[in-house]
């Protein structure tokens, strides 16, 4: 660090970033997500990154640069060998008569200057440049070096003809997808032609057509990759596989099943990073944290987790089971199929094949002496039955349902023949969630709107709450670049509403209140809505009213 932190923390107060009460919000900030006081205080927007490396280097009087906004000579980007660049965090990105221009997370590393004179007989003039526009630098030139897969289809059938390499193409499938961040790869064909698409951020975009009769072939490489029958073109078939890249191994998880135009390939990349992000990194409020860390340290009782598939469900309740491992205590699951394996905790995948279901699993769970159960999810009522019951005798047990909303998991469960009082007895928490888009920060820019146009979409008193009564009001967008695809979104977090079952909650459940009764009183109990956790993450410039309204589905939008 350039800076102390003690120093760092000096300067910001100076130029009015900071004050007491933002500086106590970091450090608590940083104590649950594990990071570092810079990276806490961009992401809670209190300064951007470039606008914190502008004023460090002002403050050491050394030029600042920002990557993303020029462009690089390849040659001069090669000066220094990427692996050493990765490692030291050094990019050189011009050169003139006066030397070689070095963009560096530390311009005090005379080791990597001297390096670079040495080998350039140049003189190295270090810039200061944020680590963060370094490592998109790196992705940017590996994207852009890339061959396009026409390019390398085209190449092979001249060469090659009938035998061009299939197994490259899947490698720069997967090696592409990797770098671009993608969740989930599509591989499908169509009439005419074949399609491979990619899942970014929630949303599916087409990468490239390629010849119809190239896609048995490249299905047939993912199926030998993932261990399943080549011979089998009629039946679903599913299965794992692992890609080597980057001294690192990415797992992904792999569905094939028949369509009318032959198979269809989809593989869901399973992010090594989430298996150590905590409720914070996933954008929970406060007030909310607050909520679900008093139900989950219980020793007994439910939590429940709901929301559309790819929500991120079960990357909160991952959150929560690791927060909860610990060698005191056995934890053991139940998961169709098994996302991330957690050191120490004893997870069970479904196998219908052998009648290991969610329920006779989970019966053969209770006799294992367990103190907290995860059920992937609670699909039928003999699940909802013991899981209840497991919930009553001194267990404690965390599920998810597929529910809109918070309130609607409380009837659901009900219409599952679970007994009102059964019910009001056992759940301590109902967590609902959305994931949005985050705005670029590398293309972040501010637009100003009025209150009229925000009604527009919002009834008037949430715009006054969220937004203050200034006639002009300042919100967010990304204009697009080159690090999030133009699409000006890069990453995503959640949006939640979190129901803590109080007495007047339990009251209502015995009652069969139906859900809008229940929220009216979850509102009165301090609830803030999916809605409202949204408008709070675009007042603070995290996301756009857009993606907010997307996903909470607001009627009229």
């Amino acid at each position: 660090m350039l800076l102390k932190e003690e120093q760092l923390i000096e300067l910001l107060k100076k130029i009015n970033v900071l004050d007491d009460k933002k500086l106590k919000k970091a450090h608590e900030f940083m104590k649950d997500s594990s990071i570092g006081f810079q990276e806490a205080i961009i992401q809670l927007n209190f300064i951007s990154d470039e606008q914190l490396g502008i004023t460090i280097a002002n403050h050491l009087k050394i030029p600042f640069i920002s990557l993303a906004k020029i462009s690089i000579p390849e040659a001069v980007f090669h000066i220094v060998p990427e692996k050493i660049a990765r490692k030291q965090k050094a990019i050189a990105f011009a050169r003139d008569a006066n030397g070689i221009k070095l963009a560096m997370a530390d311009p005090s590393n005379k080791e990597i200057i001297e390096m670079v004179a040495r080998k350039t007989q140049s003189k190295v003039l270090p810039h200061l440049a944020s680590e963060r526009d370094i490592m998109n630098t790196f992705y940017i030139f590996k994207k852009d070096l890339q061959k396009s897969f026409s390019n390398l289809i085209e190449k092979s059938v001249k060469n090659h003809g009938h035998d061009m390499p299939v197994s490259k193409i899947v490698d720069l499938i997967l090696e592409t997808a990797f770098y671009d961040k993608v969740s989930d790869i599509h591989i499908e064909p169509q009439e005419e032609y074949a399609l491979a698409r990619y899942r970014i951020d929630g949303i599916l975009h087409d990468v490239i057509k390629y010849p119809r009769d190239l896609n048995e072939r490249i299905l047939t490489r993912i199926k030998v990759l993932s261990r399943l029958r080549t011979d089998e073109h009629m039946s679903p078939q599913d299965g794992k596989m692992r890609f080597e890249i980057e001294d690192s191994f990415i797992d992904l998880r792999v569905s094939i099943i028949p369509i009318a135009n032959g198979e269809k390939a989809v593989l869901r990349l399973l992010s090594a990073h989430n298996k150590n992000i905590t409720l914070t990194d996933l954008g929970m409020s406060d007030n909310d944290l607050e909520k679900v860390n008093r139900a989950y340290t219980k020793s007994y009782g439910m939590v429940l987790s709901t929301g559309p598939t790819g929500s991120g469900k079960s990357t909160s309740i991952y959150a929560i089971l690791k927060n909860l491992n610990t060698r005191a205590k056995n934890i053991t699951t139940i998961e169709d199929p098994i996302e991330y394996r957690i050191q120490g905790v004893n997870q069970i995948q479904v196998n219908p094949k052998t009648k290991l279901t969610f329920a006779s699993g989970l019966r053969s769970i209770l006799r294992q002496d367990p103190n907290i159960i995860f059920v992937g999810e609670i699909r039928d009522s003999e699940t909802a039955g013991i899981a209840v019951n497991a919930a009553l005798t001194g267990h404690l047990v965390v599920s998810t349902l597929h529910t809109n909303d918070a309130a609607t998991a409380l009837p659901r469960l009900m219409d599952m023949k679970i007994e009102p009082f059964l019910v009001a007895s056992t759940v301590n928490i109902i967590i609902a969630q959305r994931l949005v888009r985050k705005i670029c920060e590398m293309c972040k820019t501010t637009i100003n709107t009025t209150h009229e146009e925000l009604r527009k979409n919002l009834p008037s008193e949430m715009v006054k709450k969220h937004f203050g009564a200034k006639s002009i009001i300042n919100i967010y967008k990304g204009s697009g670049c080159p690090v999030c695809h133009s699409t000006g979104f890069i990453g995503r977090l959640g949006v939640f509403e979190v129901i803590e079952v109080t007495k007047e909650i339990r009251s209502l459940i015995l009652k069969k209140a139906d859900s809008d009764v229940i929220i009216e009183q979850a509102e009165k109990d301090g609830m803030s809505t999916m809605l409202d956790d949204g408008l709070d993450k675009v007042a603070q410039g995290i996301t756009t009213i857009e993606e907010v309204l997307r996903v909470t589905k607001v009627e009229g939008i």
